[in-house]
């Protein structure tokens, strides 16, 4: 279950990189995990289950 819709694939990717980066460098994990040491599919676990630590803000193009 993904909580963040409508967001493109590439703002997709930039979230899960920025928290595996963030994982990568010592910051807690959000999700229980076994045996799993590489940051990328914990990023990715957090970012399907919706509890990402980060806000995300977009500026829309203003309507004419």
């Amino acid at each position: 279950m993904v909580f963040y819709e409508g967001l493109t694939r590439f703002e997709k990717t930039r979230i899960i990189s920025a928290r595996a980066l963030q994982i990568s460098m010592g910051a807690p994990i959000l999700i229980k995990v076994a045996n799993v040491h590489d940051p990328k599919p914990i990023a990715r676990a957090e970012f399907e289950r919706g509890i990402l630590p980060i806000t995300i803000r977009r500026s829309l193009p203003k309507k004419r």
